[in-house]
């Protein structure tokens, strides 16, 4: 699983950046918006040669089940965010944020800490 979980973690950097990394980059300013759009997709395209080899490693080898791995990757999404955050786009933590984020790994806690009922098919 700890392969699963670094695949992930690539996948959302590559993700996070390409969502959110044209609100800081000066090159792109007064451009079209078409032109972010390019860029981002060309940035996405890396995060899914890691986001699909994760899933299908985790679901196919590690044994987790599909609901595990969105709510895995769901958690990492948002770690990834509140570092891009502070370091790129200047944006403190605030509590609130931090208790959503508290309930996340609860979500994670709940998904992965109970066997599923019935077959997985």
């Amino acid at each position: 699983m700890p392969k699963v979980i670094l695949l992930l973690i690539g996948s959302n950097i590559f993700m996070t950046i390409a969502w959110y990394g044209h609100l800081k980059l000066k090159w792109l300013e007064g451009r079209p918006l078409i032109v972010a759009i390019l860029v981002a997709w060309g940035v996405a395209f890396f995060e899914y040669c890691l986001q699909v080899p994760a899933n299908r490693l985790g679901y196919m080898t590690a044994g987790l089940s599909g609901y595990q791995l969105k709510v895995i990757q769901e958690v990492i999404t948002l770690f990834v965010f509140i570092v891009f955050a502070w370091i790129v786009l200047k944006e403190r933590l605030t509590w609130n944020y931090a208790v959503s984020f508290a309930f996340m790994l609860l979500a994670v806690y709940f998904a992965m800490a109970f066997k599923p009922i019935g077959p997985r098919s």
